[in-house]
């Protein structure tokens, strides 16, 4: 990651940074002029920046398989294609849970509500609330980069030729823009706070709202060409206050939750794997995840501040 962070945000940020370092994160305090030699930028209005040269980048949809195949390799049963029809409270400690599916019916004495952006609907058919919902995320390419879109561009150097790629995943946090490479590509957005439910498909007139701001921070922005077929769209699962629930239900035998990561579940989905296995044992996690409770939202002002480094 490389965070281009403003004057007003400076601050703030430098605090994180201090305890990524305390915890031995190799993170890096840059002088703004540094940070456009790693990705050209315009830096007049940037305070500095953090950067990290051991981030990495992972692929969702690959780390989803791997984790289902280990799990049937370890006895799981997997249902694909089968939607929560309905969740009965059966009352004994050996079938707690009834739930309902076109698969079929599933009692447990355990069930985890780890149902993404969908946690806060499965949650309502058991009768209980969980404060998670959807909030549509669009992810834009550009046409690979070097390939002319047209005759005259033929001729034309890549705006970004000369430059070291792949790209780092950039983030400016003055707009919440981010950008990186992706294969032979730069892939973009910038997060519509409004775009809550579950609405479907691209949004393309938000590119009206992005691309003033790309240009601004990186003005060879303007010379690349998008690919309307190569950009997508998907949700995420966020809480008022972009933290995760993660634990029991209070007072709801054998509930657990483990949802509402606001865009940083893939990051933390081997963690809070283990942690939720501990507590469904009834022992210790290792790490200490009670102010992530949902009962949280139940005291007059929400113990954890708003996450903010959510693109």
């Amino acid at each position: 990651y490389l965070f281009l962070v403003p004057r007003a945000h400076w601050a703030t940020h430098l605090r994180g940074f201090e305890l990524q370092r305390s915890l031995g994160m190799p993170v890096e305090r840059l002088e703004a002029e540094q940070a456009a030699r790693i990705v050209p930028a315009r830096v007049d209005d940037i305070a500095g920046a953090s950067w990290c040269a051991a981030d990495g980048i992972v692929d969702p949809h690959g780390i989803t398989m791997a984790f289902l195949s280990a799990a049937r390799r370890h006895g799981a049963s997997v249902q694909l294609n089968s939607p929560v029809q309905a969740i009965e409270n059966g009352g004994s400690a050996s079938a707690r849970w009834l739930v309902r599916t076109p698969a079929g019916e599933f009692e447990a004495p355990v069930l985890v509500n780890c149902a993404g952006a969908w946690s806060g609907e499965v949650a309502a058919l058991a009768g209980l609330e969980v404060p998670v919902g959807p909030a549509r995320r669009i992810v834009f390419a550009t046409a690979p980069l070097g390939a002319p879109t047209t005759p005259s561009a033929a001729a034309k150097a890549s705006p970004l030729s000369g430059w070291k790629l792949p790209l780092p995943l950039t983030v400016d946090m003055g707009s919440g823009l981010w950008l990186r490479s992706e294969g032979t590509r730069l892939i973009f957005g910038l997060s519509n706070p409004d775009d809550t439910g579950f609405s479907e498909g691209i949004d393309w007139p938000w590119l009206e709202t992005i691309y003033p701001v790309a240009v601004e921070r990186f003005p060879w922005f303007e010379e690349l060409a998008l690919d309307r077929k190569a950009s997508w769209w998907g949700y995420y699962e966020v809480t008022p206050d972009h933290q995760p629930v993660v634990g029991p239900m209070p007072g709801v035998e054998g509930w657990f939750n483990a949802c509402g990561f606001s865009g940083h579940g893939v990051q933390q989905a081997a963690a809070i794997g283990r942690v939720i296995a501990a507590q469904v044992r009834g022992e210790a996690p290792f790490v200490d995840v009670g102010s992530l409770s949902i009962e949280r939202f139940a005291a007059p002002r929400p113990r954890l501040p708003r996450e903010t480094l959510i693109v």
